[in-house]
């Protein structure tokens, strides 16, 4: 209760400090029963169009709209008698209603997100016979493979069922399995892993199949590492960004998108400390316990509690904001329940070949995976050296994700400024600029060690751990800038497309995309460590092509924007003449 309290808090501190409320009398309006907030007012239409009468496009004249909508509420205010009560206007309710619901569902989205990410590391890096090495062999060989795969699927569902019953479908498939692994799977892996036969591979394959050999050794984990990053994929950018976009407007979008970030990054603090809280319990546990084991279980079981959590907000929302007229256009929302997509896979990906905007949006997309990949993978090979117990390494990933949420808390301050004051182009440009330059001083440490001797020596910690905590400093900030400005600014971009590019946009670019850019980042690696032996020698060389992966991310990421400002003019234009 005290967490729900806190999540509800934090969301009305952001609503008020983003300028959704500018009178005393409207902050005091927010302290209203939840029944006043169903209410609707006859005047809305025209409050909604006075405030939502102008181009975005990254303009400071958008502000203008929203001064001219407060200035008539506070004159029509003074002209009452002072004893008459203050109404709460349908925009605020609106907002209030439809937003305080779509924030929580994101923070037990990301907070779920943030278990998971930390728990397959541990499996997959700690398994017998296995390491960070893995990591890039599974990204292509099998997180590829499996995204491609359900892009198919999920192609097939929306052209045979409805928003809602596919959401509810995919939910309750990933909270079955997270909940059977702990309970079940994972108690029963030594009968499960084939280790007779992976031993016999062993000794009778190269030295290059080992990494695949693992894989097959640990089958289980490796299953539950693709569905920990299909939850990121498809829960967090497909089904929780596509409802999202779908019954949020570009004004409400530029304004709020950012203040998401604060709810998923308070997120990312709570389930952090929970994953810290959860693996050292074993001190108390008697000798002889499955110290992981025990924290596996309950670990998945926060995560199959978040996960009901985000059905049961679903299902209000279905019935309570969707049907509301305050807050839903009855025709748009009539329109999304209707539309079906009826190409097939092929026809889809022929079709955003043929669109630039939507492969603008998946070189940024694969910019990033590619990037953070390249640096990642080294660094998680450090982190097993210095932390080889999975409950220690679990610790540390627990304070990691911490950090990264209170980071990126800071950064989210900035954000929304960002975004008003430059538009969308200057800040979706603030992510690779970032990743640039932290990777730049983390292959820096790995490629001149001698350079920073002085420094391991003054401070007292070894070379290894001073590599760890660099490496995980470039994580933070660059995870920070994209929760922060990336994935608000990407998400941004589907809202002036139409619903076929939507739908089928949305789903090759996050669940396709996302993979493949960390499937390209791993094959890049694969290559050169093949040639030069190790990814010791392969470093200068991966440096290089982060930086030529970041230029291209660039360029997209410029191109979008422009494309972007001209797609949400003509869609308010479009809007204009409707409503004519």
């Amino acid at each position: 209760m005290m967490t729900w309290s806190l999540v509800v808090t934090l969301m009305v501190v952001c609503l008020t400090s983003s300028e959704a409320f500018r009178t005393m009398g409207t902050a005091a309006s927010v302290l209203k029963t939840p029944m006043m907030l169903q209410k609707t007012l006859p005047e809305s239409s025209a409050l909604l169009s006075s405030r939502f009468a102008s181009p975005l496009a990254g303009k400071r004249e958008y502000l203008a709209p929203l001064t001219m909508a407060t200035t008539t509420e506070l004159s029509a205010t003074a002209d009452k008698p002072a004893n008459e009560p203050v109404v709460t206007k349908p925009s605020e309710r609106k907002t209030m209603k439809k937003l305080l619901p779509l924030g929580a569902m994101l923070f037990f989205i990301l907070f779920n997100y943030t278990i998971l990410r930390d728990t397959k590391d541990v499996l997959v890096v700690t398994a017998p016979n296995s390491g960070a090495e893995i990591i890039p062999f599974l990204k292509t060989y099998v997180n590829l493979p499996s995204a491609i795969g359900f892009t198919i699927l999920y192609s097939s569902l929306t052209n045979k069922m409805s928003a809602d019953k596919v959401f509810y479908l995919i939910m309750s498939s990933f909270i079955a399995f997270f909940s059977a692994f702990a309970t079940l799977i994972y108690p029963n892996r030594n009968l499960l892993h084939p280790n007779a036969a992976a031993d016999f591979l062993t000794k009778v394959l190269p030295p290059f199949f080992v990494p695949l050999i693992a894989i097959f050794r640990n089958w289980t984990y490796a299953l539950f590492y693709t569905l920990a990053n299909l939850w990121g994929s498809v829960v967090v950018s497909l089904l929780f960004w596509g409802f999202a976009n779908e019954i949020t407007t570009v004004d409400e979008a530029k304004k709020y998108y950012p203040l998401f970030g604060l709810m998923a990054n308070v997120a990312l603090i709570f389930s952090g400390q929970y994953v810290k809280y959860v693996s050292n319990l074993r001190s108390g546990l008697p000798p002889g316990t499955d110290y992981w084991g025990h924290s596996l279980k309950m670990l998945m079981g926060a995560v199959v509690g978040g996960g009901a959590v985000v059905v049961a907000l679903m299902a209000y929302m279905q019935k309570f904001v969707l049907t509301d007229p305050a807050c839903i256009d009855p025709n748009k929302e009539a329109k999304r329940k209707k539309t079906k997509t009826k190409m097939t896979f092929g026809e889809s990906a022929k079709f955003l070949a043929s669109s630039r905007y939507i492969r603008d949006l998946a070189v940024i997309v694969i910019g990033y995976g590619m990037a953070i990949n390249i640096v990642e993978v080294t660094w998680k090979s450090k982190l097993k050296a210095a932390f080889p117990d999975p409950n220690a390494y679990s610790t540390f990933m627990g304070n990691f994700s911490s950090a990264t949420g209170i980071v990126t808390l800071l950064m989210m301050f900035g954000s929304s400024f960002l975004i008003k004051r430059f538009g969308m182009g200057v800040a979706s440009l603030i992510t690779p600029l970032t990743l640039l330059s932290t990777g730049i001083a983390f292959f820096a440490l790995i490629m001149f060690p001698s350079v920073f001797a002085p420094l391991t020596a003054k401070f007292g910690v070894s070379p290894l751990m001073l590599a760890v905590l660099i490496g995980a400093a470039q994580n933070i900030l660059s995870k920070g800038s994209k929760y922060s400005l990336f994935d608000p600014c990407k998400e941004m971009a589907y809202i002036p497309l139409d619903p076929e590019s939507k739908t089928k946009g949305k789903a090759a670019v996050d669940v396709i995309g996302n993979p493949l850019g960390k499937s390209g980042g791993s094959f890049l690696q694969q290559i050169l460590i093949g040639i030069f032996g190790s990814l010791q020698a392969s470093t200068p060389y991966l440096g290089g092509f982060l930086g030529l992966i970041i230029v291209a991310w660039i360029q997209a990421a410029s191109s979008l924007a422009k494309q972007f400002k001209v797609k949400n003019e003509e869609m308010e234009r479009a809007m204009a003449a409707g409503k004519e």
